[in-house]
């Protein structure tokens, strides 16, 4: 069968309607210039503002271009929201304005940001070599050969080997972070704190450049080491008086020039930072000359070792600082002499002096310091010499005859040993040797392309540095004698850096080429530590260091300059290359051990952001090298990890208390949204058992038309239940349609969460919009919380103002919300004179807290005060339960059952069993009665005038229209009236309306006066009021009442009469809690 099409231009397609759209073209004629007024303001099709994209700059978008084309029409009302693809992409791909990630994270730092400069380096200059220079350094020079010494060939081997493999681990992960997106300039900082978030950024930040600032101290130290103890030891200031202060003497003077040289490095840093830059590759290359120097010298020893005596008495290796020739005495003109050795171990120079025992009983002998690489002494260095601190350095297979034990050692040139040694000790002195492979990240942003030289450069570096580490422990193990290797400032061998003497051409170059690479190590650090602590600063998450975010007007940090300098000045102080080293490798363990959590998380929780361009990583890896982090730092120090967790937790509590909120998309918020899901899923298993129900508020608000709270109170008096345990849902709503109301629902929500901030109510706010205030109220106690997150318990406050009709939080409202929390089975909680509850900081120092046990509801008026006694406001209440007996019950045994119930439910409480007996009902209950009827007939007599009112207002307004304005009335003003009315009125039909209202009125309050009270009214009447005397018999004077809430009647006609009873049940009472329970038991007496 044929069909035929009719085909509609895009331009004509309005005209093509449908009858159904033809009905509503009267009114959108209507909203026409309402729509011209608007078409400005509005961002897109659907009426509602769209948040500005970071994408587009209005200033320079052509709009008239934009919208020339007709094909994408049909989204051209959006196009201030969502531009088209086209005009991006060329944006996206060159960075040349931010993505939308960077501006949800960085929104408050757009107007700082300035143009992005063209990146230049490449992975060799910008990644590999900062990695090596920053790597390679003083350890190796100074220490790695005392460390090869005391812990021997094997152990040192997986020292190092624990420590590079840490590091390979971390760089892995790292590499991970950093191609996951583009890393702006921040670094390891920046990578931590958009991955794990602001508490946990700021924390690792912190203790990252406490670590770097201690790195600092570390390689001052070691220039100072460097310079009093090979270069000029005349330079030294304090001299050793008496034996034995060498040491206290060496320490005063590293205090003394280590305060020199930071503030010299820090006037260096301060006026010309560029300079420093242009130095590092100066610094850098004497590293490597050294290196290839040691290098070089290892090749020489295997056909031509350097000569380096070391004179030995016995096993004992002795200090070649205070005499020349390695003899007892010497031939000289066939005369035997005395040596300047012989003086130093005996009373005189004489051949028959008396001597030190042990000089007497052993020969001086004489060997090579460094036999060479084919000589086999790798042998007597694979295993471990660790001694006490003061011990002599001694040769393990040379003969000796002991001397007697009680000679003194002080004043004899032995070599000592300055502190004891361990293997762990030896851990924590090393691994500031292999910290340094973040280099390469801080400098992403000056990359070419970051995301390929990172990964790439960071990995070589640390497998070059690790290869150079692993061989020259067993090369110097192999080429050098084991009592040279623990002789740590080579005394041995005339004062000579140790690892100098193994080199070639000369020892100078190690020298030389360690002093200048740790003076660069020293001003590279405090380079960078003030601008990491800048842009934690800057980020805001740690107030209280906000100060170090300013700086010269050129944006070097002048404040961060000068706390980086007095923290490096502790570390002086200290004075101890050995004691400072550990203290570092706390800080750097710390930040690798959350830059490899960072890693494991993002990959367990596969969230979608998480696409990283390194492939090469995996959640086992960096589980590994986290655990590897943390057993390191309890192997370098146990108490020194304390510390340092210690100084990290402080700082995470303090960010989460005080700082500020900032949302970053970190893993740690899909953690807990994971751990949540997870949680809620087990909990929506099954209800909760009665040892672990406690009530879950959903607290109803009423809002003024600015959206504020009517009632503040009310969340004091739920911050005061809850004391923060459980669920809190503070619900209100709004009413209306939601497109319309958007903004003034966001307004509300803002308004009832800094209250909630203000009265430490920690819960959720949700905000209804809804038609009908009614239906809005239902919806809520329907669908607020999520899963077995729900509420159990509705808290709200007494309408005070019931008995205006105009209130439209009206008896009907709360009856029916009475009726729905009971069919939905939660517990209702009614304020009556909410605004008299104590606020948060009140404090009853004395007073009760009454509860009415009339009715059983579960022991929902039990539990309730004990909660409420747990908060400061209630503490020093006592809790008191009355409960009522009739004419046929024993109130004696009534009193001792109570007494033993709540000494079951471990409740301390005053018991009273109140006697209500049967009597006539009195005058005042049934006049009381009578005028609750007659107002309740009025109201309904007045609501079925309610049209006729109506009626009249609309005709009002039609005459003074019509009076104002020549045409007729609009149809549409007229449709709000009710169909059946007419449409025009006459003067006579006017009249006729008024005088008909008016009879019927007059016989409809005639009525009124005539009727008598219902039997069944009277009846609760009297139940009210006798309970009310009672009650203000007792209670008058308590600092709450809780009382049971009897419930609506299951006729809907008497609602109205339910609000009168509820009003005189509660007649001259402070403080009333209305209690209904859910029933379901809530307090049990098992444990």
């Amino acid at each position: 069968m044929p069909t035929s099409f009719t085909v509609v231009p895009v331009e004509a397609q309005g005209e093509e309607r449908e009858p159904a759209e033809r009905d509503g073209q009267r009114q959108e004629e209507e909203e026409e210039g309402e729509e011209e007024d608007d078409e400005r303001d509005r961002g897109s099709g659907d009426g509602v503002a769209r948040e500005s994209s970071p994408f587009i700059n209005s200033a320079e978008m052509d709009r008239g271009n934009m919208y020339e084309g007709k094909n994408m029409a049909l989204f051209e009302e959006e196009m201030d929201s969502n531009p088209m693809v086209s005009s991006l992409l060329n944006k996206l791909a060159n960075y040349t304005n931010l993505t939308q990630g960077v501006v949800e994270h960085e929104a408050d730092e757009d107007s700082k940001r300035k143009e992005v400069k063209v990146p230049r380096m490449g992975t060799f200059i910008g990644v590999y070599l900062p990695c090596l220079q920053n790597i390679l350094g003083v350890i190796l020079f100074l220490r790695l050969t005392w460390i090869v010494g005391t812990a021997g060939v094997l152990e040192s081997f997986i020292i190092v080997f624990m420590c590079c493999a840490c590091t390979m681990l971390t760089a892995i992960s790292m590499s991970a972070i950093a191609t996951n997106g583009v890393v702006p300039a921040g670094g390891s900082y920046y990578m931590i704190s958009r991955s794990l978030g602001p508490e946990f950024g700021g924390a690792v930040g912190l203790c990252f450049y406490l670590g770097t600032t201690f790195a600092g101290a570390m390689y001052i130290l070691g220039t100072i080491e460097i310079l009093l103890t090979y270069i000029s030891p005349s330079a030294a200031i304090f001299k050793a008086e008496e034996v034995g202060e060498e040491t206290e003497a060496m320490l005063n003077n590293m205090r003394v020039y280590g305060t020199c040289i930071i503030i010299l490095m820090a006037i260096v840093v301060f006026v010309g930072v560029k300079y420093v830059n242009k130095l590092a590759l100066v610094f850098l290359a004497c590293v490597i000359l050294s290196i290839i120097a040691i290098y070089a010298g290892v090749i020489k020893t295997a056909f031509d070792p350097p000569d380096f005596p070391i004179c030995l008495l016995g096993n004992r290796t002795l200090s070649k600082r205070s005499f020349d020739v390695c003899a007892k005495f010497i031939e000289s003109n066939n005369e035997t002499k005395t040596t300047t050795l012989w003086r130093l171990f005996c009373d005189s120079s004489l051949l028959n002096a008396t001597c030190d025992d042990y000089f007497s009983l052993n020969n001086v002998t004489e060997i090579q310091g460094i036999p060479g690489i084919t000589s086999g002494v790798l042998a007597d260095n694979l295993w471990s010499a660790y001694s006490e601190k003061g011990s002599i350095v001694e040769k393990k297979d040379q003969p000796s005859v002991a001397g007697s034990e009680d000679t003194k050692m002080g004043g004899l040139p032995y070599v000592f040993t300055d502190i004891m040694t361990y293997f762990t000790m030896l851990v924590g002195i090393y691994f500031p040797s292999v910290t340094g492979i973040m280099a390469g990240s801080n400098r992403s942003g000056d990359l070419k392309d970051a995301q390929k030289s990172i990964p790439t450069g960071t990995i070589l570096a640390i497998s070059t540095t690790s290869f150079i580490y692993l061989s020259c422990i067993v090369l110097f193990g192999a080429c050098i004698e084991g009592v040279i290797l623990r002789d740590k400032f080579g005394e041995a061998v005339n004062g000579n850096l140790v690892v100098g003497t193994l080199a070639w051409p000369s020892p100078w170059v190690i020298v030389i080429g360690s002093f200048f690479s740790t003076c660069g190590a020293g001003l590279q650090s405090l380079t960078g530590a003030p601008r990491l602590l800048q842009a934690i600063a800057r980020d805001g998450i740690v107030p209280f260091i906000q100060v170090f975010g300013h700086g010269k007007a050129n944006g070097e940090p002048t404040w961060a300059l000068l706390l980086t300098a007095g923290i490096c000045e502790i570390g002086i102080l200290i004075a101890s290359l050995d004691s400072v080293a550990p203290i570092l490798s706390m800080f750097f363990l710390m930040c690798y051990m959350f830059v490899n959590l960072a890693c494991a998380v993002q990959t367990l929780l596969r969230t979608p952001n998480w696409r990283p361009r390194f492939k090469y990583y995996h959640w086992t890896l960096s589980f590994l090298g986290m655990s590897l982090c943390l057993a390191l730092m309890f192997i370098c120090s146990w108490y020194y990890a304390l510390i340092a967790m210690l100084i990290a937790g402080c700082i995470y509590k303090y960010i989460e208390y005080r700082g500020a909120e900032k949302e970053w998309g970190d893993g740690i918020r899909g953690l807990s949204l994971n751990a949540a899901r997870y949680a809620l899923l087990r909990v929506e298993d099954g209800p909760p058992h009665t040892k672990n129900w406690r009530p879950q508020l959903l607290v109803l608000l009423n809002l003024d038309s600015e959206q504020l709270v009517k009632h503040p109170r009310l969340l004091s008096f739920t911050s005061q239940l809850k004391a923060g345990k459980g669920l809190t849902i503070v619900g209100s709503v709004l009413q209306g349609i939601y497109l319309d109301k958007c903004t003034e629902a966001q307004k509300a929500e803002e308004n009832i969460k800094a209250l909630m901030g203000v009265e430490k109510t920690k819960g959720f706010c949700q905000i209804v919009v809804s038609p009908h205030f009614r239906d809005g109220i239902s919806y809520l106690i329907q669908s607020a919380g999520l899963g077995g997150m729900k509420h159990n318990t509705v808290l709200m406050a007494w309408p005070q103002s019931w008995k205006q009709t105009e209130n439209r939080f009206s008896w009907k409202n709360f009856v029916d919300t009475v009726r729905e929390t009971t069919a939905a089975q939660q517990a209702l909680l009614v304020a009556k004179n909410i605004d008299l509850f104590p606020t948060n900081q009140e404090r009853f120092t004395e007073g009760n807290i009454d509860v009415w046990w009339i009715v059983h509801d579960g022991g929902m008026l039990m539990l309730l005060p004990f909660l409420l006694r747990q908060h400061k406001v209630w503490r020093k209440c006592k809790m008191r339960i009355f409960t009522v007996a009739q004419m046929d019950d024993n109130s004696i045994q009534m009193k001792k059952d109570l007494q033993m119930f709540l000494y079951h439910l471990r409740l301390n409480a005053e018991v009273e069993v109140v006697e209500m007996f049967e009597n006539d009902i009195s005058a005042f209950t049934y006049e009381k009665t009578l005028m609750m009827e007659q107002r309740s007939q009025m109201l309904k007599q007045m609501q079925l005038s309610k049209n006729e009112r109506e009626r009249e207002a609309q005709l009002i307004h039609d005459r003074n229209t019509a009076s104002h304005s020549a045409p007729a009335v609009k149809a549409s003003v007229a449709a709000a009236v009710p169909e059946k009315v007419q449409m025009t009125w006459t003067k006579e039909k006017f009249v006729a309306e008024k005088h008909k209202n008016k009879d019927s009125n007059v016989s409809g309050f005639k009525d009124i006066f005539n009727m008598k009270p219902n039997q069944s009214n009277v009846r609760r009447m009297h139940t009210a009021v006798k309970l009310n005397g009672v009650v203000l018999n007792k209670s008058q004077h308590a600092q709450l009442v809780l009382l049971n809430m009897p419930g609506p009647p299951k006729n809907r006609k008497g609602d109205e009469n339910y609000m009168e009873f509820l009003e005189v049940l509660t007649e001259g009472l402070d403080r009333v809690l209305l209690v209904r329970g859910s029933g379901r038991e809530v307090i049990t007496i098992y444990s």
